[in-house]
């Protein structure tokens, strides 16, 4: 049997350019077929700001949204968060959504598709990265990042990947399916 790989879409606000990156991306690893993908749109998933009165890792969750993001986490064996960069940080959409649980993301790599500007979203990675091993998630280096992403998109709001960024996608699955085999055992004690 596979290993799921949910694909999150960290953004949230109107315009967003992550639901496109994340197609491309989602639609890549199917075709790769290392993993059993699944798409994540946290703006459908539409989390509150973090209303639980007890702390995460005792999983006494009161409210059914907290409830139906944690089935969501706890079903995959790894993520890659498709995330913006917004002023030079990563998005609170993708911090709040982290916060929410614990368990459910523990021993389990995450990986990033990033897109922005100039820096290709790499500063909002490198700003998430300690929360992310604050949850004891394993972030990997391999990654891909999409430098003035507007212009992958076409008028039809299709992203098309040029071939680094095919090439990093294939390494960075390559990575998660080792990390996440590895990471199997200690999930199950």
């Amino acid at each position: 049997m596979a290993l799921r790989l949910n694909t999150i879409i960290a953004s949230t606000r109107p315009g967003r350019g992550g639901p496109a990156v994340a197609n491309w991306f989602y639609e890549f690893a199917r075709k790769d077929g290392r993993f059993e993908p699944v798409l994540v749109d946290l703006a459908e998933v539409n989390l509150p700001i973090l209303d639980e009165p007890n702390h995460p890792k005792m999983k006494k969750y009161e409210h059914a949204h907290t409830k139906k993001w944690s089935d969501i986490v706890d079903s995959a064996d790894a993520y890659v968060f498709v995330t913006p960069e917004y002023d030079y940080n990563a998005p609170p959409s993708l911090t709040n959504a982290l916060i929410y649980l614990f368990n459910e993301w523990s021993y389990k790599p995450a990986a990033f598709v990033s897109y922005g500007g100039i820096s290709g979203g790499l500063r909002s990675v490198e700003s998430i990265k300690g929360l992310i091993a604050g949850l004891h998630m394993v972030p990997i280096p391999e990654g891909v990042p999409v430098p003035n992403y507007r212009q992958f998109i076409n008028d039809e709001g299709v992203f098309e990947a040029n071939d680094p960024m095919t090439a990093g996608a294939a390494t960075m699955l390559s990575e998660l399916l080792k990390w996440a085999t590895a990471l199997k055992p200690l999930r199950a004690s």
